[in-house]
């Protein structure tokens, strides 16, 4: 007779949703066999997988050290909007943000403490509740680091990171984080691009300027200024600053005239790759 671990139980768990005493006699029913406990327990219609349910809402959190040389942002995935805006998901997310504070080298997915927690809010719910993405940044050498959390409807939407170097305030922060939750940067230098997204991008504005009866070598010249303009609107330092009001001018600029450097940003959108 093979042995049931705690393990495999935990395992039936996250993918059942069923408490413990009925996943351990699914498996021991089933010689041990997770996959054979769970079709068996389909057969005799156990509602057996909340998680095959699509976790498409969701809620995320960002946090920042005290002394503001690290910063977190964690994503818990649910099936519902009524579900991410509760207590239950956002005291998991400062709970995890936490750890990671406490602990940057941690694997919140290998976390044992969190995934009982996730089970146990997913038993609660009838939902898949999930742990999303995670992000941790450093402030470095002479850096610090802040979050931004763009929050909507009740629930956190949007979670930036930031590492910078040099004279910084609260406000800074708070409108460069605003800035990068609002204007979605792709990256932060042309450089930082990837290169298939740059090649497809100038392979468009190429065959725009032929068809409209341009000859190559023309066309090769007016995809050239086509691609400034898109790294205008999706590079981060050549992006124009959100906030005219405040500096009118690029990202880049405005981070010159407050002698700040960037040198790391963290995007999370609930919804977005």
């Amino acid at each position: 007779m093979a042995t049931i671990t705690a393990a495999l139980v935990n395992e039936l768990r996250a993918k059942t949703g069923l408490g413990m005493m009925e996943c351990k006699k699914a498996l021991v029913e089933a010689d041990g066999d997770i996959g054979k406990a769970y079709e068996n327990l389909r057969k005799k219609g156990v509602k057996t997988s909340v998680l095959e349910r699509a976790a498409a809402e969701g809620r995320v959190f960002a946090a920042t050290s005290a002394d503001k040389k690290t910063s977190a942002a964690v994503e818990i995935n649910c099936n519902t909007d009524f579900t991410a805006k509760s207590d239950l998901v956002l005291n998991i997310l400062e709970k995890a943000a936490h750890k990671l504070l406490h602990d940057p080298s941690l694997s919140l997915s290998n976390d044992a403490e969190l995934k009982q927690e996730l089970i146990a809010a997913s038993q609660q719910t009838g939902e898949n509740v999930m742990l999303g993405r995670t992000a941790v940044v450093g402030g470095g050498s002479g850096g610090v680091t802040g979050s931004y959390l763009y929050s909507t409807s009740g629930k956190g939407k949007i979670a930036v990171l930031l590492s910078i170097a040099g004279p910084h305030s609260d406000e800074v922060i708070s409108h460069l984080g605003m800035h990068i939750a609002a204007a979605r940067p792709l990256a932060m230098t042309r450089g930082e691009v990837a290169p298939e997204i740059v090649a497809k991008e100038k392979e468009i504005a190429v065959e725009q300027a032929k068809a409209s009866g341009k000859p190559q070598a023309i066309a090769e010249k007016i995809a050239e200024g086509k691609m400034n303009a898109f790294y205008a609107e999706r590079v981060l330092l050549d992006q124009e600053f959100i906030k005219a009001d405040s500096f009118k001018g690029t990202v880049s600029a405005m981070l010159k005239a407050k002698g700040v450097t960037l040198r790391r940003f963290v995007r999370i959108e609930v919804g977005q790759q």
